[in-house]
């Protein structure tokens, strides 16, 4: 129905008739306005490795596919791989940022650098270049931090720890503290290897991400 017809009819109508008529537009306009901002919301790119990419469980029970079900106004793309070093996803991440176009960019990664013994020098290069090339796409980075196990030694775990905090002020982006130092703990979140969450820990990692997520939004 065109405009001018809506508005013939109602000048017809008797004026509690009118007032409803009204309000009624007025409520398709506002769902209109609120499902067009929620079609536009900002895309997310999860760029991790297997404690993001569902190692050891179905992908519909990883966290970010859950994170996916609360936050359904963003489309969220896992672009996780078990096993990723730093290396890795500074190569993948080109093809992402040019697929996804993603608002912001979630960084998890390191944690198979500390466990092949790469240097914090190099570690810091590598994550230096991807948040470097992502800026320049024009997204915003969410920084995990990440932490080696305890037996590689403390100035090790405290020198690959401090590049994350170096990261986070250098690039003025939001760090978020490592997920796994909570379920870490809890043996009845953790897998056999003791290394990756269970099912049972998804969906608080998901609750604990969100946050920061829409902190740094």
């Amino acid at each position: 129905m065109r405009p001018f017809t809506v508005i013939a009819l109602i000048s017809d109508i008797n004026p509690f008739s009118r007032l409803i008529l009204k309000r009624s537009l007025s409520l398709i306009g506002f769902a209109t306005i609120l499902t067009c901002s929620q079609l536009n919301a900002a895309p997310i790119l999860i760029l991790g490795d297997s404690l993001s990419a569902s190692y050891g469980v179905d992908e519909e029970q990883g966290w970010v596919h859950l994170m996916q079900g609360k936050m359904p106004q963003h489309e969220i793309t896992n672009g996780s791989v078990s096993g990723e070093t730093t290396a890795g996803g500074l190569r993948r991440l080109p093809a992402l940022l040019e697929s996804v176009q993603p608002e912001l960019v979630l960084v998890e990664l390191g944690g198979n650098d500390g466990l092949r013994g790469f240097t914090p020098t190099q570690l810091k290069e590598n994550l230096t270049k991807i948040i470097t090339l992502a800026k320049s796409q024009g997204s915003q980075i969410l920084l995990s931090e990440i932490m080696v196990p305890p037996n590689y030694g403390p100035r090790y775990a405290k020198m690959f720890n401090q590049v994350y905090q170096e990261l986070a002020t250098e690039h003025q982006i939001t760090l978020m503290p490592f997920f796994m130092t909570e379920i870490a703990t809890k043996p009845e979140y953790m897998q056999r290897d003791g290394i990756h969450p269970n099912a049972s820990a998804q969906n608080d990692i998901a609750e604990f991400v969100i946050p920061w997520i829409e902190k740094t939004l």
